[in-house]
């Protein structure tokens, strides 16, 4: 070990060395008659960890519910769309069995839907009938999922698919209707015949079964009808109005568009469920936006207390600021102090609250649950929204953004009141000691 010659000043300490951090902790432990700012310091500490827990539980409470009720929509609509001239296309046959071989494509169905009339127990209202080929019916999986065996099976047997309808479960207690129940289904357009077209139809349809799709509107408004039926009942015979597709991952339905076209051939024109719900999905967009700002200024104003700690602070310490100047320490080292005493409250907060959040959010079903058994109020009500708990979906690019800005909101609030403490003269803070 080699000795340090006489007379050789030892080597400065460099920045946020243990002697800056372990003075930095020391401030933020000592009590008020020490001049600390303990108390100034736990405020600011739990209300970081507050706003940054509300700020991920709201947006990933948020994205459940955007995530679910897409899901419900777009197993309802489908998710890509193909139009035009190969509707009619005499080997649309063979264009269905070339998009159906698309990688990623899980459904391939040709459909009609037409507005209706229909009456029931005395009352009339206005539908839409869907009519598809009974296979399909397994690709819309709420819908499929909430019939009976009995429904599925009966859909679509008979003469030209038969007399059942579904009906949704909505539309059935409007107009208290139960399965085997008669229901008058009137087309405004009607049928095609050897003298022309019948104008006007009505048929009587049975219901054959009921379905809940978890979007009431739906279930109120669309009546599933086999497709060979509607064709007929309606008027278009061998026609299809629309081929509906669902793939893998609608959230990447951009990158099918291409593939599908191209297996459609010329004359398709194809569009995705972004195009056919653009103002659904603008909203969403914006009021996911708009609440990630507001809830960021929380955070912001929430890390601003950490301003007033590190004031009252320094007007604490202003007689151990001249000491440290006096025996050698730059202005640098005294910033440091400060601003590490304050961004320790940012980070410990932050810390804190993603564990929080991240525990409310993954057990956010028990917590409903205890809640709704000790005040005996019905937080979430299942037969509304066809949910059983409300749903959360933690996304890790939304933890990550929060816990930056959070820390980001720390750092800024911390460093004013620090270089104000760089700055202090000695000479002046001993003046009066």
């Amino acid at each position: 070990m080699t000795a340090t010659p006489l007379g050789t000043p030892p080597k400065p300490a460099g920045p946020f060395s243990a002697w800056e951090i372990g003075l930095a902790l020391r401030y933020l432990r000592a009590k008020r008659k020490e001049g600390g700012v303990a108390t100034i310091a736990i405020i600011s500490f739990v209300g970081i960890m507050l706003a940054v827990a509300v700020l991920i539980s709201v947006m990933s409470i948020m994205a459940g519910f955007r995530n679910e009720l897409l899901g419900r929509m777009l197993s309802f609509n489908g998710h890509m769309y193909v139009q035009g001239e190969v509707l009619n296309a005499a080997d649309r046959d063979q264009v269905i069995t070339r998009i159906a071989n698309v990688p990623g494509v899980q459904s391939v169905s040709p459909l009609t839907e037409n507005q209706a009339l229909i009456r029931a127990a005395g009352q009339t209202t206005g539908a839409i009938v869907r009519g598809l080929r009974p296979q399909d019916l397994e690709s819309m999986q709420y819908v499929a999922s909430s019939l009976s065996e009995r429904a599925r099976v009966n859909f679509g047997l008979g003469a030209y698919g038969g007399d059942n309808v579904l009906i949704g479960q909505a539309l059935a207690d409007q107009l208290g209707l139960r399965v085997g129940d008669p229901i008058q289904i009137y087309s405004p357009t009607g049928a095609d015949s050897a003298f022309g077209n019948l104008g006007g139809l009505e048929k009587t349809y049975v219901v054959g079964g009921t379905y809940s799709s978890g979007t009431a509107d739906y279930d109120r408004a669309f009546i599933f009808m086999p497709l060979e039926q509607a064709q007929l009942f309606f008027g278009k015979e061998g026609l299809w109005d629309v081929i509906e597709l669902k793939v893998d991952d609608p959230d990447r339905v951009q990158a099918y568009l291409e593939p599908v076209a191209t297996a459609a051939g010329p004359g398709a024109f194809v569009q995705d469920w972004r195009d056919r719900l653009a103002a659904f999905w603008g909203a969403l967009k914006v009021e996911r936006v708009a609440m990630s700002i507001i809830l960021g200024l929380v955070v912001a104003i929430a890390a601003m207390n950490i301003i007033s700690g590190i004031v009252m602070l320094v007007k604490n310490k202003g007689r151990d600021i001249a000491i440290l100047r006096t025996i050698g320490a730059s202005p640098s080292s005294i910033l440091r102090v400060f601003f590490m005493a304050g961004a320790t409250i940012g980070v410990a907060g932050t810390l804190a609250g993603l564990i929080l959040g991240l525990l409310f959010c993954l057990n956010i079903g028990p917590i409903q649950h205890f809640l709704e058994a000790i005040t005996g109020v019905q937080l979430f009500n299942a037969d509304v929204y066809m949910l059983d708990a409300i749903p959360a979906e933690v996304d890790p690019v939304d933890v990550f953004w929060v816990a930056v800005w959070s820390l980001v909101m720390s750092c800024v609030a911390s460093l004013p009141p620090s270089w104000n403490a760089s700055r202090i003269d000695p000479v002046e803070a001993l003046r009066y000691e």
